[in-house]
């Protein structure tokens, strides 16, 4: 009983943070729209049909049945000749406009970090024993044997093997340099983590682990938490990149998940017996602050549909001297990348489901 409060619990703060973030990445469109003197017609959340409208001046603000996004509804977005209409604005109106969006949910993802950052949280420290060298991996070549110690990458000092793994994974196919410590002899090695190793051998060859561990609570300032959300942003960035590289490379694809899939994340964090509550809060602002960076990444795509799907056009008409690809045009093309996500969006809603009701769990693999 204690588990199924915890996880609907857990369920509800999660509809809600999904609530909140698309609610601000739509209030980012709809305050740069105002300021910039566009008409808007309504302010959603979630797609139609319609459940509840309220108007207030010129605008309706709605709540909808399909709640996988929103959208702010502007006169003439594509038709210049309407009156305050978003296509009758200066190209850097319009870009401001298009970007608000996604810039007001890299704040919210840079101010999520910044407050994780400064709650005093458990640290493992100690130092990164090597346990394990494949044959012919990257380490082998470089030399690097079991019993050895890993001082530092790439000048920096880690605090357990989890650090090493996350820096292996942000630099898949780029030189790095190692401190090692063999005996008593300390040596520097370059070494280049593979993007399609062999299967259980991972990026370098090497198993490692955490020995002389010891646990240290740490809190940082916030000008100095601000500088590691920054930090931990272009991370999150790099490693989604390379996961993306390393499929086309050949490597396995990356795992994706809808609502329902971090719906499901959510729930199996609720079941950990051994998380205590400040272990929560820390993943619930950790996960949103994921969560509102991969929105403001994913709709600055030029993807048609998408906030980034209009930059192209904007790009297009600068370059030809003012003169815009036909409105006719535009819509089919956003009409045509709306219909393909929404398509998306359904098949990882059934494959989310699939997993969920196989028993598969999205943590554990």
């Amino acid at each position: 009983i204690v588990n199924m409060i915890s996880t609907t619990l857990f369920i509800l703060i999660f509809v809600a943070i999904l609530t909140f973030l698309i609610l601000i990445h739509e209030l980012g469109h709809f305050i740069a729209a105002k300021f910039a003197g566009v008409k808007v017609l309504e302010f959603g959340l979630g797609f139609p049909p319609r459940l509840l409208a309220v108007r207030n001046g010129e605008t309706v603000y709605s709540v909808n049945a399909i709640p996988l996004g929103g959208f702010v509804k502007m006169v003439g977005e594509e038709d210049p000749t309407e009156l305050r209409s978003l296509a009758s604005k200066a190209i850097g109106v319009r870009f401001l406009v298009i970007i608000a969006g996604p810039l007001m949910n890299f704040i919210v993802a840079l101010l999520l970090f910044t407050v994780s950052f400064m709650i005093p949280q458990d640290t493992l420290v100690g130092d990164i024993l090597v346990t394990e060298v494949h044959f012919d991996s990257p380490a082998h070549q470089a030399g690097i044997l079991v019993g050895d110690t890993i001082l530092s990458v790439n000048g920096g000092v880690l605090d357990n093997h989890i650090d090493l793994g996350g820096l292996i994974n942000r630099n898949l196919g780029s030189q790095m340099t190692w401190t090692i410590e063999s005996g008593r002899q300390q040596s520097n090695i370059e070494i280049i983590p593979r993007r399609n190793p062999p299967m259980n051998q991972g990026a370098i060859g090497i198993t490692v682990s955490t020995t002389e561990a010891r646990l240290e609570t740490r809190s940082q300032l916030p000008w100095t938490a601000l500088a590691s959300g920054l930090t931990t942003i272009s991370d999150v960035v790099v490693t989604a990149r390379n996961e993306f590289a390393n499929w086309f490379a050949g490597g396995p694809a990356p795992r994706v998940a809808g609502p329902i899939g971090m719906g499901q994340i959510f729930s199996e964090v609720a079941q950990q017996n051994n998380f205590q509550l400040k272990d929560r809060i820390l993943f619930i602002i950790n996960l949103a602050a994921v969560i509102s960076l991969s929105l403001a990444i994913f709709n600055i795509l030029p993807i048609p549909a998408l906030d980034g799907g209009r930059l192209p056009f904007l790009f297009l008409e600068w370059i030809r001297g003012g003169k815009r690809v036909p409105p006719r045009l535009e819509s089919f093309v956003h009409l045509t990348g709306f219909t393909i996500l929404i398509s998306l969006a359904f098949l990882i809603a059934a494959i989310d489901i699939n997993r969920i009701s196989s028993g598969q769990s999205f943590l554990g693999g």
